[in-house]
């Protein structure tokens, strides 16, 4: 008995390019430019925010050239396409990002046991420009397609966007009191904030790549729907995993009352699972005669006494 299959083409949005795209552009010129600033105030607080900048160009660029790759068509060696390429990227824009909160808050402990003077003044000015710039590309991102690929570089920009929110508080404290441990304090605090939302992107991208049910779907929910459609006796063999954050797949063996309404059957079992964001599907008829002869050759074999042993 051959499989039926359901599966709608899908490509990858343009508008998610042309997001990580200016992203890019917007995120790479800024960050010279505060990193600049940074080395001639001393704030760590701009120095460590410009690090964490080019650190994000380079996971944009990622990005972009994932997102490239999961627009590629599909081939006789990549059936589902390339679109495994955006959950990648957004695994490693998240280990990338560890990284990036990993050293941040090495530079801020060493700071705060060695203090170092700060250009309050300066911090500020140019944390104000970077909050600007920070802000434009994450509405761009935001307003993009969400795949990991685009949540993933979202989430470095978001990091940018409190890194300048922290130096221009941490400017204005310094200018105004003098207090220059505020600058260390703040980085340690964002890199916090920024380290929930990596490890929540983490964890979704590893259960992604590991073929995890999605988690805003029950297999459970899904295996009582399709066995209460007309038709259907039993459902077993039923498997729910995501190919790319846009696309989920289902294969399932479907145990038939009556063979010959197996179209009528696929037709309606086919559009339960659709509306409920499933868009590839894989079923494969069983009919209901050969279930109950399987089970009684089971039954029969476990009943059967163990063979003699031959002298």
């Amino acid at each position: 008995m051959n499989d039926e299959h359901h599966h709608p083409a899908h490509h990858a949005s343009p508008t998610a390019d042309d997001g990580l795209r200016w992203a890019l552009l917007l995120t790479l010129g800024f960050a010279a430019v505060e990193a600049g600033a940074g080395w001639w105030s001393g704030s760590l607080a701009l120095l460590g925010d410009a690090g964490h900048m080019v650190t994000d160009s380079f996971s944009l660029a990622l990005a972009v050239f994932a997102a490239w790759l999961a627009r590629r068509p599909i081939s006789l060696r990549h059936s589902y396409g390339l679109q495994r390429a955006e959950v990648l990227a957004g695994l490693g824009n998240a280990l990338l990002m560890l990284g990036v909160i990993v050293a941040l808050a090495v530079a801020a402990v060493q700071r705060l046991l060695a203090p170092h003077p700060v250009q309050g003044e300066a911090v500020a000015v140019v944390a104000m420009l970077g909050l600007v710039i920070n802000i434009v590309v994450a509405l761009k991102l935001a307003r993009s397609q969400q795949t990991f690929n685009t949540r993933g570089a979202l989430l470095h920009v978001i990091g940018d966007l409190l890194g300048s929110v922290a130096a221009l508080v941490a400017g204005l404290v310094i200018a105004l009191t003098g207090w220059t441990p505020i600058d260390p304090i703040l980085t340690l605090a964002i890199a916090a904030l920024i380290l929930a939302s990596t490890w929540r992107l983490l964890q979704e991208t590893l259960h992604t790549l590991m073929e995890g049910v999605p988690p805003h779907l029950s297999l459970e929910t899904i295996g009582h729907a399709i066995a209460a459609r007309p038709g259907v006796s039993s459902v077993h063999d039923l498997h729910l995993w995501s190919v790319s954050s846009q696309q989920v797949a289902l294969s399932a063996h479907i145990v038939v009352i009556d063979l010959a309404q197996w179209e009528t059957v696929l037709a309606d079992v086919t559009a339960t699972v659709n509306a409920l964001g499933i868009d590839h599907v894989t079923l494969q008829p069983v009919p209901l005669q050969r279930q109950v002869h399987w089970m009684r050759r089971d039954a029969a074999v476990e009943a059967a006494p163990p063979p003699a042993n031959r002298q």
